[in-house]
């Protein structure tokens, strides 16, 4: 799973002359001084939203971009195609791989099982996956929620076959890079070995768990792995830098009921715009979480060293100048890239993703992806 260091550098982006980072950092996140406030006019209607991608959205990239406000929809659409050989556009049903944003799945199921009392936060994780207590060298399943457990960020490729018991065994005797709880460093496996917990704990395969607890409350019918009963035409072809198609998510090598163990739990997992909105919908409630275990997710645990962001339970948490709190979280590979965010203060969500991120020599979404949010935000905010 690609680790896109966005993980809010919208924020270091948008604190507009907030205490700058590198030059280069500083050039490639500081606002064009030559743009007007987008939130200046009233955004709202889709065809503001229209108007605004005609200038941002890089001409040839597939994508949905969906803005939120209070619940209720402000726009949805799609960008280009999502299979170029096929000429399918993209639209707001299409199904798109959504990278690292499955962390917040992830960590909304281990809650799940908190709430309940089948876990304790502050226990070692070797306690809930049959491992002698000094297998793991005591690391939590607080820690490896807040990426705080020492953890290298994988064990190999993501699409290496490697087995649920592989996998735990590798994580748990891997050469730490810090001491559990002494620092940040991101990790995709510790968010696999959580996922692993919770199979071991509630006695459900992941995916299953997730469609139980968390997709079906919500009303997520489009949100997967493998349960799903995906129609090919309406799941995203991934392109590369070159335009190269690498075929379809659940096209490249799986295990039969999913991604293998390098991926499963940290990234991988699909899913569409109207089911993102679904999910925004469900934690303003308290059907899926209870409210006491959102202010757990929520709470910005550690600091992302030099971004000026905090980690929460499978979310990135930021505080944007006159904007308030944003809760995120990015996710992508080399050919997809997406990113979900919350605005609570101003009531907004916006969701977008593109399976052809990358251009050599004409577009990289992740270069412009800061702003790229916080404007659609902004349009959400002020939407008629």
């Amino acid at each position: 799973m690609r680790r896109n260091h966005v993980a809010l550098l919208l924020v270091t982006a948008l604190a507009l002359g907030a205490a700058a980072c590198g030059a280069q950092e500083k050039e490639r996140f500081a606002p064009p001084s030559d743009r007007g406030d987008p939130s200046a006019e009233p955004f709202g209607e889709l065809g503001s939203l229209d108007r605004y991608l005609d200038e941002h959205w890089p001409d040839g990239a597939g994508g949905t971009v969906l803005l939120a406000r209070d619940g209720e929809p402000v726009a949805c659409e799609g960008r280009g195609l999502a299979d170029r050989a096929a000429g399918t556009a993209a639209d707001c049903d299409t199904v798109y791989d959504i990278g690292s944003v499955t962390k917040s799945f992830t960590a909304a199921a281990v809650l799940v099982l908190e709430s309940s009392g089948d876990i304790e936060l502050d226990a070692p994780v070797s306690r809930y996956l049959g491992r002698p207590p000094e297998d793991g060298r005591g690391i939590t399943v607080h820690q490896l929620l807040t990426h705080t457990a020492g953890l290298p960020e994988a064990l190999g490729d993501d699409y290496d076959p490697l087995s649920r018991e592989e996998m735990i065994t590798g994580a748990l005797a891997a050469e730490p890079v810090s001491a559990p709880g002494d620092e940040y460093h991101y990790s995709n496996v510790g968010y696999s070995l959580l996922a692993a917990l919770v199979e071991v704990v509630s006695g459900r395969d992941y995916e299953r768990f997730l469609r139980d607890e968390l997709f079906e409350p919500a009303g997520m019918t489009r949100t997967g792995y493998v349960l799903p009963d995906w129609d090919p035409e309406r799941v995203a072809v991934e392109y590369d830098r070159h335009g190269t198609p690498h075929g379809r998510p659940y096209e490249h090598p799986w295990a039969d009921d999913g991604p293998h163990w390098n991926l499963r739990g940290n990234g991988g997992l699909l899913s569409t715009a109207t089911d993102m909105l679904a999910w925004y919908r469900a934690l303003a409630g308290d059907d899926v979480l209870d409210q006491r275990a959102k202010d757990l997710m929520w709470e910005p645990h550690v600091p992302e060293p030099g971004l000026g962001t905090f980690y929460g339970y499978g979310w990135v948490i930021a505080e944007v100048p006159d904007r308030g709190t944003v809760v995120t979280h990015n996710g992508g590979n080399d050919w997809s890239l997406c990113r979900y965010a919350q605005l609570p203060d101003e009531g907004t969500m916006v969701f977008w993703v593109s399976n052809s991120a990358y251009r050599d020599g004409e577009w990289d979404l992740d270069e412009q992806e800061p702003e790229f949010s916080l404007d659609l935000a902004a349009l959400a905010r002020d939407a008629d």
